[in-house]
């Protein structure tokens, strides 16, 4: 079996395209377009280019782009009081903070001062309640943005058994919440550092989802035949035929994972792709409450 590749550039193409018709209808009907606000504490590299991808992509969308760049040793305070004033701005639907803050910031206190309508990234204890309980709420991007995937790759999760390995609060915790959900029906298994045996369970899955920030975590000997691959993770390793010096992998095997796994998601090209769309795709849905 070879893999078919699950491309994560041309679904975000796809839903970019229809939220691009969504913005420019929300400002035909009724005079305005969705405002999202993106504060940047610092000049982390990986940051800044971050930030400005979502500020190219706001662009592309019709989207009005707000950044806010604020340096590194500015008090604490002072970072509230601008997302107080964002949360009570009517341009603003959406507000980010890029994260990681720089060391001395209380990183939760922070996130938590957004106001829960206008936290698109979904990451304020507010919506990641009402995630659990399936109420109306704001998605977290990555894992929502999985879960678009896997319904792009033709597999009906109704009834499926889905492995998750990794348990951090960005990824591994809410998509497996998300895979859980009546909408979606799957039955869920969430590995991490402490499972033992994780191949016993990975082999009965119907769907892995692999975000343990760690190269060849899951491998082909692992899978069941067919089974669907999605990998989360980003990871350099060395490459001196690289003009940079390294390439980019995910935390599976592509190659051994490939001959077995009837999809499976490229890395770079796969999941990445997608956290930016489902974050103007919150910003949108944002805009149409108001």
């Amino acid at each position: 079996m070879s893999a078919k590749t699950i491309d994560g550039k041309l679904l975000a193409a796809n839903l970019r395209a229809e939220i691009a018709e969504g913005v420019a209808r929300l400002k035909a009907e009724r005079g305005f377009v969705p405002g999202l606000a993106v504060i940047l504490v610092g000049d982390n590299p990986a940051s800044v280019s971050y930030v400005t991808a979502k500020e190219k992509a706001c662009a592309e969308a019709g989207m009005l782009s707000r950044e806010i760049r604020l340096d590194a040793d500015i008090a604490e305070e002072e970072l509230l009081a601008k997302i107080a004033e964002l949360n009570a701005d009517p341009a603003i639907h959406g507000i980010l903070v890029q994260l990681p803050l720089p060391k001395g910031f209380d990183e939760k206190k922070v996130i938590n001062s957004i106001a829960p309508d206008k936290d698109v990234d979904g990451f304020t204890p507010v919506n990641v309640g009402r995630m659990m309980i399936g109420e109306e709420c704001f998605l977290p991007c990555t894992p929502h943005g999985i879960i678009k995937l896997i319904e792009f790759s033709g597999m009906d999760l109704k009834g499926r058994h889905a492995v998750v390995i990794g348990r951090s609060n960005i990824v591994g915790k809410p998509v497996a919440a998300l895979l859980a959900r009546r909408e979606t029906n799957a039955t869920v298994t969430l590995c991490h550092t402490g499972t033992i045996d994780v191949a016993s369970f990975t082999r009965q899955a119907d769907v892995v989802v692999v975000a343990a920030g760690r190269p060849g975590t899951l491998t082909g000997d692992m899978l069941k035949s067919g089974a669907v691959v999605i990998d989360v993770g980003v990871n350099r390793i060395p490459d001196a035929s690289r003009p940079k010096g390294f390439r980019l992998v995910g935390d599976a095997d592509f190659e051994s994972c490939s001959a077995v796994a009837s999809a499976i998601t490229p890395v770079p090209g796969g999941v990445g792709p997608m956290t930016i769309t489902m974050l103007l795709w919150n910003t949108l849905e944002s805009a149409k409450r108001r």
